[in-house]
């Protein structure tokens, strides 16, 4: 690459080998009064050599190609990928001077890595621009392809950090052009920036891998800024592509590249394609295994480094386990709406009907395992297949699917709780028994025997309701809103449940008093839970607000509206007390109508409970009228 009997040369060569050192080795012992020690020394190196390329350049009687490293050239930033055809016009990039202008380009390119790592950003960029400035006038080959792309890498990172996003897109999409394009014109191995120091060329396999890497970081940086600009289908696409990049050119952290596997699960989740989410998630599982088992309790206690270890890597899986639950929870809940009625209970005409689409569908998914971007090495696709076969990723029809669904979740659940216990992360502990109901609820759609589903019910009570009255609403005030509600809701559920088992084996005006015994109490529990809610939105002088703040006007009229019909539902033999409950109803009711009269806005929100809570008011004082004239007759 150079006359590589000269000394200079050599000199040159030597500098640049303890330049990198210097970044790479040296400065992980930098001490913390001092971080950039090692990386101000590499500077100096990097200038030494410049400057020597420069007299090189100007004894051989080539022309400047660009400006001195340490000079402050204010000049216009050209628009990346300014000239139209970096391939098909300008000098060769493989002629001497070509490669002339690669080197001092390299340095720069180094330089100005060096600036950004030391935080000082502008003379990083300067140094970044003028390393394509060097560039510009040679077309794109496989001496310095290489090189073309690193620079804009590290132009699309400083730009993304500044917020600057569409600027950083144009670096980074101008990277990714010019490898597919070369890959589809050229496609050799081509040369390292490295190698332009060197007396050693790399193999052809390390050229291509080092290449492939940098490609892999265009993706990934890609990935990051179309997320940032909102297309977050195109960022799946290129976080996916990464992940495999990465597996296949193995680099990568086992547990790192696991959390990021299974945080693009939750994405495809989200679109209801949960064959690559459960692909994602399986891969995940896999590869964190790399990673090694977490050390022993007694190990972390005798190590300050097995416990960081049994922590990061005990925390990391518990995350995972999380994702592999919103999953279950995800097709559960998807499946239901599929399959509910306009009543919200289980359409067997539309589930036969699914039934009978099963093969089709089954069909389809095969297609759709062979056509996509898989996951996995020799040594771990099966492994991953493996682990995918123990969850479906097609949406159950009955209760023996949605159980098995259920089941997988609820070993997730298992295991999550083992890392976020109540003791530390109240916050993710709680959100995990959220889930678990969850999981309960979209179980028991499918349960037809009403007895096992109310017990379904009561599992999600027991859970809840002790966390909501042991938790200190100074400090949890929203959690506990969430808890309230969830536990109105669900006693609600079991007293319909209970209705309408009740029904079933009589007619509702010979109900035994246990039956009605136990249906009031769930609708007293209900009415109590919904009130708790109602009451946690006073003032601390216990003053109702006139005004609802936007993020609780819905549920503090739906939990109105439910508290009124909860009073009209208890079962009383006597008159007084069904009066009063009636008069409570009533005044619940004419709450939810006056509040939207006077907050018309409020009034979208809430538009079916609106419209009953008319109705009643209209019916209900007939009623009551009712009752106190047969009470004066009695009386």
């Amino acid at each position: 690459m150079s006359s590589l009997g000269s000394d200079e040369w050599k000199a040159i060569c030597d500098k640049f080998t303890n330049a990198q050192h210097l970044t790479d080795v040296e400065s992980r012992k930098d001490p913390d009064n001092d971080p950039f020690r090692s990386k101000y020394k590499a500077r100096e190196l990097l200038r030494e050599i410049y400057c020597s390329l420069k007299n090189f350049e100007a004894g051989d009687g080539e022309e400047d190609t660009g400006g001195e490293s340490g000079e402050q050239r204010p000049t216009e930033e050209p628009v990346d990928g300014q000239r139209a055809d970096l391939f098909g016009q300008g000098i060769s990039g493989d002629s001497p001077v070509g490669l002339r202008a690669a080197k001092l380009g390299a340095v720069e390119y180094y330089l100005g890595v060096n600036h950004v790592d030391t935080e000082e950003l502008s003379a990083g960029q300067e140094h970044l621009m003028n390393c394509i400035k060097l560039l510009e006038r040679y077309r794109v080959s496989s001496e310095n392809v290489s090189l073309f792309i690193h620079v804009r890498n590290q132009l699309g990172i400083l730009w993304a950090g500044r917020d600057e996003t569409e600027t950083a897109q144009g670096f980074l999409e101008t990277a990714e052009a010019i490898y597919q394009r070369y890959m589809k014109e050229d496609g050799s191995p081509p040369t390292d920036m490295t190698e332009y120091f060197t007396t050693e060329d790399k193999t052809h396999q390390e050229r291509t891998k080092r290449f492939e890497l940098a490609y892999t970081h265009t993706m990934y940086y890609l990935a990051q800024v179309y997320k940032n600009l909102g297309q977050t289908e195109r960022a799946a696409t290129y976080c996916h592509s990464t992940l495999q990049r990465q597996l296949q050119l193995n680099q990568y952290s086992p547990m790192e590249w696991a959390l990021n596997a299974a945080t693009l699960s939750q994405y495809y989740i989200t679109k209801g394609r949960y064959m690559e989410g459960r692909h994602c998630l399986s891969a995940a599982t896999v590869i964190s295994g790399l990673a090694g088992e977490a050390p022993s309790e007694a190990a972390a206690q005798e190590s300050e480094t097995e416990s960081e270890r049994r922590e990061h890597l005990s925390q990391k899986r518990a995350e995972i386990a999380r994702c592999w639950i919103k999953y279950c929870l995800n097709l559960l809940q998807d499946a239901k709406k599929l399959l509910e009625d306009n009543i919200g209970e289980l359409d067997t005409d539309r589930q036969e009907e699914l039934k009978r689409a099963r093969r089709l569908e089954e069909e389809e998914e095969e297609k759709g395992r062979k056509s996509a971007l898989l996951f996995g090495s020799e040594d771990t696709f099966d492994l991953i297949a493996s682990l995918e076969e123990k969850v479906s990723s097609l949406f159950p029809l009955d209760f023996t699917e949605a159980r098995a669904v259920f089941l997988v979740g609820q070993n997730y659940v298992t295991q999550a709780k083992e890392y976020f216990q109540m003791d530390g992360y109240v916050t993710d502990h709680i959100e995990i028994l959220q889930d678990h109901s969850s999981l309960f609820r979209a179980l028991a759609f499918f349960e037809e025997d009403l007895e096992r589903r109310c017990k379904m019910h009561k599992r999600r009570v027991d859970m809840l309701e002790p966390i909501c009255n042991d938790l200190n609403s100074q400090y949890y005030l929203m959690i506990r809103r969430q808890l309230m509600f969830e536990l109105a809701e669900t006693y609600s559920e079991m007293m319909d449940q209970k209705l309408t088992l009740a029904n079933r084996q009589a007619d509702s005006q010979s109900l035994d008093n246990h039956s009605i015994k136990k249906f009031n109490h769930l609708c007293s529990a209900s009415a109590k839970y919904f009130q708790m809610f109602l009451d946690s939105l006073r003032s601390p002088e216990g003053k109702l607000p006139e005004h609802l703040e936007e993020e609780v006007v819905r549920p503090a009229l739906v939990a109105r509206f439910r508290v009124a019909r909860l009073y009209n539902k208890l079962i009383c033999s006597l008159p007084s007390a069904q009066l009063e409950n009636l008069n409570k109803a009533l005044e619940n009711y004419k709450y939810v109508v006056q509040y939207c009269e006077s907050h018309p806005e409020a009034a979208a929100t809430v538009e079916t409970e609106l419209e009953l809570s008319k109705e009643m008011i209209g019916l209900l004082p007939l009623k009551i009228n009712r009752l106190k004239a047969r009470m004066a007759a009695n009386n």
